[in-house]
Parts: C-alpha cells; structure tokens; sequence
C-alpha cells in the first residue's frame, strides 16, 4: 500500500463534517476531517483534524501523535497538573 501525501493540508475542501464537540466547556467547537489511513483491526489511524476554538474535556485513552499546522492546544491532566 502506498504511503497517504496530503499537499497543502490547510487547503483540502472534502473534509467530513464531524458535528459539534460534546463535551464542551466553553465555545462550540466544531470539527472536521479526514481520514488517510486505518491500521489492522482499528488499532491506528492517521489522518486531518480540524477544530474551531474551544475548550472541552478530552480522555485521551491510547497513545497519540498531534503534529500542528495552524493554532494552539493545551493539554491539562484532571488533577489539574
């Protein structure tokens, strides 16, 4: 299988829409992408995120690689550390 290339990600217009972050705290974070690639039995997935701002509860339950075209995230653990 060839290995997925997105030129000039910020430009991609066939993004899917994902709806509304439902765990939100403050704003309305919507969100959309793409998916390039799913690994064997679901385990890996690489692909586009795009989020307006906001600020939500993420549980992040498996390990994950965010590499940032365009904006900011903050990442803050429940015991507030």
């Amino acid at each position: 299988m060839p290995t997925p290339i997105m030129k000039s990600p910020l430009a991609l217009t066939d993004l899917v829409d994902w709806g509304v972050i439902p765990t939100k705290i403050e704003g309305e974070s919507r969100t959309s992408g793409k998916l390039l690639h799913k690994g064997p039995e679901g385990r890996s997935e690489c692909g586009l995120w795009v989020c307006t701002p906001g600020k939500w509860h993420c549980h992040v339950t498996r390990d994950e690689f965010c590499h940032f075209l365009e904006g900011r995230c903050t990442y803050v653990h429940e015991s507030g550390e």
